[in-house]
């Protein structure tokens, strides 16, 4: 699978562009805030119909226009797909492929398989468990519709039982009956989530593994540990004993929604024992665990965009990089890069094919 053009009309700071892209690795160089990111984000929003660095529509229409359009030519298992995905400020967001709307969104999901690795990853490490809980949940929602059904009504459910909890507060009432519908709700959607991501898990995490081996030239070892309540007790259960602490916060304090991924480096956090180096390759060994999947789940090699993640890398890790990235068994490649001349020497060195496509002021 690859992207053959791609068009930008007022997306974020390009007014209007196309990009017609090599089949294997497309390289976009220069200073920054000209906009390499962008267009490696207009690639995601194609895939997942939404921004990958910002999540609110209307702050990636150009400032000059009211709206916006991205347009991509595909090419999946020889058939062509045409992905656009328009906004209006003031208006929903549209996807359309092969010039027909997606009734729900969550209907494009795993049509293009792709995989990011930016330094916004850090979030993953630094940040809370919903980052962590979202970056699993986009691996498996992509080969595994019954799964994202699931999230999407557990995440509704449980903002209903929220709301009662809310209600009850404010009014100085309680209903145990109106409360046990959303809870068995909740069980069974949780009950779902938490068997899947146990199961996904205990694939990727080996997989995870040997990809940080390889970039790490087997120094440091490397561990993801699954965290849930649910792994102690049924949800029914954690509802019972909680229900004196929900009704007081008024919020829903157990459940599927509080699960984490605990990740180690040498049996340590590596949140707080890890340097910057070590924390950005096993950033990239995470991501690259989710393209070998993904491309196992859904037999099609994903697209995979690397924004801007040579700093903070010795050479000799860059290189091993790029020679991971550039094999013949991987896909389309999109690499951006403030060096043109770092970025094309470590790409000469290891493929035939590639463009360098140098963004100008």
């Amino acid at each position: 699978m690859y992207l053959d053009k791609l068009s930008l009309l007022h997306y974020k700071n390009f007014e209007q562009q196309d990009f017609y892209l090599n089949k294997k690795i497309n390289c976009f160089v220069g200073p920054n805030g000209i906009g390499k990111t962008n267009v490696l984000d207009s690639i995601y929003h194609l895939a997942y119909g939404k921004s990958y660095f910002n999540p609110i529509t209307s702050q990636n229409i150009n400032h000059y226009a009211d709206f916006f359009v991205i347009e991509g030519h595909f090419v999946k298992h020889n058939r062509d797909e045409k992905i656009v995905v328009s906004a209006k400020k003031g208006q929903k967001k549209i996807i359309k492929r092969n010039g027909k709307a997606y009734e729900k969104f969550s209907e494009h999901i795993g049509l293009i398989p792709l995989v990011i690795i930016s330094p916004a990853d850090r979030d993953l490490i630094i940040e809370g468990s919903e980052m962590r809980r979202k970056f699993i949940d986009s691996i498996i929602s992509q080969s595994d519709t019954v799964y994202l059904q699931n999230l999407i009504r557990y995440n509704k459910t449980l903002s209903q039982r929220n709301s009662l909890l809310k209600f009850f507060a404010a009014n100085r009432s309680f209903n145990q009956t109106n409360l046990e519908v959303y809870n068995e709700q909740l069980e069974e959607f949780g009950k779902v989530i938490f068997e899947k991501r146990k199961a996904f898990l205990e694939i990727f995490a080996p997989i995870f593994e040997q990809r940080y081996e390889s970039i790490s030239n087997k120094q440091e070892k490397v561990a993801i540990n699954y965290k849930s309540q649910l792994s102690q007790l049924s949800l029914n259960e954690l509802f019972k004993e909680n229900l004196d602490k929900d009704r007081a916060l008024q919020y829903t304090s157990v459940g599927t929604h509080k699960d984490d991924l605990v990740f180690k480096l040498n049996n340590h956090p590596i949140k707080k024992y890890g340097s910057q180096g070590q924390q950005k390759s096993f950033l990239i060994a995470l991501k690259l665990a989710q393209y070998d999947f993904l491309k196992k789940q859904n037999n099609v090699n994903p697209i995979l965009l690397l924004d801007d993640i040579f700093d903070k890398l010795d050479e000799q890790r860059v290189r091993h990089i790029i020679q991971l990235v550039s094999q013949d068994d991987l896909g389309q490649l999109f690499i951006s890069d403030t060096h043109p001349d770092r970025t094309e020497a470590a790409i000469k060195a290891s493929a035939k094919e590639y463009s360098l496509i140098n963004l100008q002021a």
